[in-house]
């Protein structure tokens, strides 16, 4: 598939820009682009239209000693070994809820690392109750399954990590069962020495630009109509911003997306049939995906289970005592008061890390981010922003400027 699509590319007349890590979009469009592994320098992208593909990040819910040395994202563990072949440990356990801990899992165990444990929060009966959503998956399944069997690491459903333990680095981990109601249940606790924790709890859509740009977002991810275009004109989303879903999804709403942008960019009404197998597809999938998500549900009662001590943003290193303070004593009812009395949140990851646990801390919904721009920039590329904006301004006499920066390439987008 990947051979199939950098092929395409190739023969096609597609500017393609590598290296360039976008910060915002403005309206009109302006694509902002910071350059190379350095991102100290910014280019403006001219476009008629902008199709939003920014993907999503992993979720990571807290629980006492997840600061440890040693604790990775389980998808951080995966593109260590994808990015160099680096394992992060010599003894890991896997855990958390997904599907994501599969491939993890058994990618760890065949790249020489010992994993005694994959601890799945996830109930094994959730898999009855969608085994029709789910059947096509289920060879897949099978798969992980024999090479976990393969590799002799101990499958622990419905259990959870409790506690992380160590000083200056990780040591072990206790990990518990879990009952139907996704309590702990007493006495089951377990400790299981290591020197990794990979630990995820899903994924979280990535929809800072289109937030910036005003689309409507259907709960955490960006809203689209059955052309993949959100509800603000000339920006259309596809992919994990959408909703996750995996990779074939992302493709068939990809290609409904650029068939969609091609025909309302040459001026005509675009024609439904001309990706009717990629809809068929979508449909499939986004079932699926709903399913998965009813599977992988992080356990209901997690949030009670975090100690007050324990730091829910590390950013700022607040505690999930100052969250519930906020919420309980002070009247903060969402997540964005929590943020201004706590600073949970206002560190430099900008709440991507802690959101979901503090709102779920806090027992109120996730809130839009409303971030300004889409990754960390540079004081200096703002203020060359802001600098060649009064230039334009002076210029031409006008009260307003197009902030541009020193570099500009025209093109589609």
């Amino acid at each position: 598939g990947w051979r199939w699509l950098r092929d395409a590319l190739a023969a096609s007349d597609v500017t393609v820009l590598t290296d360039h890590h976008v910060w915002v979009v403005e309206h009109g469009f302006t694509v902002h682009a910071l350059l190379g592994p350095e991102q100290r320098e910014s280019v403006a992208v001219r476009a008629e239209a902008v199709l939003l593909a920014t993907g999503g990040y992993e979720k990571v819910l807290p629980f006492p000693g997840w600061t440890l040395p040693g604790v990775v994202a389980a998808g951080g563990a995966q593109a260590m070994l994808k990015g160099g072949l680096v394992v992060p440990g010599r003894r890991a356990v896997v855990a958390g809820t997904g599907p994501l801990l599969l491939p993890v899992a058994t990618g760890l165990a065949a790249a020489g690392v010992v994993v005694p444990a994959l601890v799945e929060a996830a109930d094994p009966a959730a898999f009855l109750r969608h085994r029709r959503a789910l059947a096509a998956k289920l060879p897949e399944g099978a798969g992980y399954a024999a090479r976990l069997l393969r590799h002799r690491v101990r499958f622990l459903a419905r259990h959870t990590v409790v506690r992380a333990h160590g000083g200056r680095a990780l040591t072990g981990v206790t990990v518990a069962a879990l009952d139907s109601g996704g309590h702990v249940r007493p006495g089951t606790g377990r400790y299981i020495p290591c020197d990794t924790l990979a630990v995820g709890h899903g994924m979280v859509p990535h929809t800072d630009l289109a937030e910036t740009l005003g689309c409507r977002l259907a709960g955490a991810a960006v809203r689209v109509d059955d052309e993949q275009r959100t509800d603000v004109p000339g920006v259309w989303a596809a992919g994990e911003a959408t909703g996750i879903g995996g990779a074939a999804l992302a493709l068939a709403e990809g290609h409904i997306a650029g068939r969609s942008v091609a025909a309302r960019l040459r001026g005509t009404a675009p024609d439904p049939s001309t990706w009717a197998r990629a809809a068929g597809t979508r449909a499939r999938l986004r079932e699926f995906a709903r399913a998965l998500d009813a599977v992988y549900a992080p356990p209901a009662h997690w949030a009670e289970q975090v100690p007050d001590g324990t730091v829910v943003c590390r950013c700022e290193e607040v505690t999930a005592g100052a969250v519930r303070e906020a919420a309980r004593d002070l009247g903060a009812g969402d997540p964005r008061t929590v943020k201004l009395l706590t600073r949970a949140g206002m560190g430099w990851c900008q709440g991507r890390m802690c959101a979901p646990a503090v709102a779920g801390i806090a027992g109120c919904e996730p809130a839009p981010s409303r971030r300004p721009f889409a990754r960390p920039v540079p004081l200096g590329v703002l203020a060359r922003q802001h600098r060649d904006a009064t230039a334009t301004d002076d210029a031409t006499g006008e009260g307003a400027g197009e902030a541009t920066d020193e570099g500009t390439e025209e093109g589609p987008s």
